[in-house]
């Protein structure tokens, strides 16, 4: 028997997409260490399926059709290459393996370039969709080498999510380029989730809404031009009660937030480039900020703001409204700021990134899939060399016509004393986007004052310094 597609790995993502595979009619076969999970596989693989599951690593080779496909789903890092290292000697040139992990993109060029010199392909490729995802249609964004991944296309395409009958896959361009666009995108989840915590915030704390008001308000939301798989999950989640206590599982729930660090990633990578994502950058300091609690509680008495909400009980559906488009806009400028990014880094490293494919098959089985991401890939599609979204002309009027209620809900911020560090930060990127001139003519004039830097002049060409 050989075996269409091999996973490394087999956890929960491991076995789910090995599942969903065979679910798709194509023979599978799962390596894993531990003999427990090995036989899980199996067990988990019901009648008129081909799927196998081993812990021998020469038969889980020897197993598979030529060229082989397999894919490992391991911890990112050391372990992908220790894997890579003791399945090197067993594999043959044309083979193909894949790192499903949430890999940093630059250790996946090197591994493409060290296999490359053994004649064999790597790939790197980013899932999206988590457990659920792996088992009935992820999102995968799979970056190496092209004709290499037409052995991988037949699979790929049928486990991928659907939307409107087309897979969430695509070769996405050369070497690490799908890791890359799963970072950005995993930057863009935390800009989102942190735009939604915001807005939470201010409608408890700052208007006072009760849990089921909240609940009711996020579901409703999800029927709207705000529908998305993080606006369902809030929705969800807040109407969860704990087992024990029976009050909201949510509020008994530390503020102590954790990451992985590919929302890191993505900021320091855009400093690199020199592409402004101001949002996803806040939505990362406000995690480290969450760490300091102990800091956090001495603050809150020494610098106490009150946020009452009182006087604000004739107006709050309307400031309800006013949130919805506030969200809307800011989950748009998100969305505009980490395909910047993508535009510039496939021309930085040379990937050949098409963003209309990106926004195609971020609309299903990931965890930013929403419905505006068929607007996004409308305007790349329209204008596929487009340096920003917010110069897509439709997307630029939902901006506009919303941008007022984005500074009501600022200023009630503001006042109420409740952080909304990335909503602030998104509407000073607008501004500062569609500022003509701005004031770093004066930074250019200081840093020739203190340091004999120079500057550029608006009416001559040429480079200049004054003895200020």
């Amino acid at each position: 028997m050989k075996y269409d597609f091999g996973i490394v790995g087999l956890g929960v993502m491991g076995r789910n997409l090995l599942l969903n595979v065979a679910d798709n009619g194509f023979s599978a076969i799962g390596l894993d260490l531990d003999p427990l999970k090995a036989a899980a596989l199996e067990k988990e693989g019901s009648e008129g399926k081909t799927v196998k599951g081993t812990t021998s690593a020469e038969e889980f080779i020897s197993s598979l059709r030529t060229p082989r496909a397999l894919m490992l789903l391991v911890p990112a890092g050391k372990p992908v290459d220790v894997v890579i290292a003791s399945l090197l000697p067993l594999l043959e040139k044309g083979d193909i393996v894949i790192d499903g992990g949430n890999s940093y993109f630059q250790d996946t060029d090197r591994r493409v370039a060290s296999l490359e010199s053994e004649g064999i392909h790597f790939f790197g490729m980013g899932i999206s969709g988590g457990e659920k995802g792996a088992r009935f249609g992820p999102s995968m964004m799979p970056g190496g080498n092209r004709q290499a991944y037409e052995r991988l296309r037949p699979v790929f395409e049928a486990v991928a999510a659907k939307v409107n009958g087309e897979p969430c896959v695509e070769f996405l361009g050369n070497g690490s380029a799908g890791n890359y666009v799963k970072m950005v995108h995993n930057g863009i989840e935390y800009g989102i989730m942190q735009l939604i915590a915001e807005t939470y915030d201010l409608m408890k704390r700052g208007i006072g809404l009760n849990d089921d008001e909240l609940q009711r308000i996020f579901q409703e939301w999800n029927q709207t031009e705000l529908q998305s798989y993080l606006i369902e999950i809030t929705g969800e989640i807040l109407k969860k009660n704990d087992d024990t206590t029976g009050t909201r599982l949510v509020n008994l729930i530390s503020d102590r937030a954790r990451s992985k660090g590919t929302g890191k990633w993505t900021s320091q990578n855009a400093m690199d480039l020199q592409v402004p994502i101001p949002t996803i950058d806040m939505a990362v300091l406000m995690r480290d900020m969450s760490k300091y609690k102990e800091e956090r509680v001495q603050a809150a008495e020494l610098l106490n703001v009150s946020a009452s909400s009182n006087g604000l009980e004739a107006e709050k559906k309307a400031i309800v409204d006013q949130l919805r488009n506030t969200f809307y806009f800011a989950m748009l400028v998100t969305y505009a700021q980490g395909l910047v990014q993508l535009r510039v880094a496939s021309e930085e490293y040379t990937y050949g990134l098409q963003l209309q494919e990106v926004a195609k098959i971020w609309r299903g089985g990931c965890i930013i899939r929403a419905a505006c991401l068929e607007e996004i890939r409308q305007a790349y599609e329209k204008a596929p060399n487009l340096p920003n979204l917010l110069l897509d002309p439709q997307v630029a009027e939902e901006l506009l016509k919303r941008q007022s209620d984005v500074r009501t809900i600022v200023k009630l911020a503001v006042d109420k004393g409740i952080p909304m560090p990335a909503m602030m930060s998104t509407l000073s990127y607008f501004d500062a986007y569609r500022s003509e001139v701005l004031p770093t003519n004066l930074i250019q004039a200081q840093r020739d004052y203190f340091g004999a830097h120079t500057y550029e002049r608006v009416d001559q060409e040429g480079v200049f310094h004054t003895e200020w």
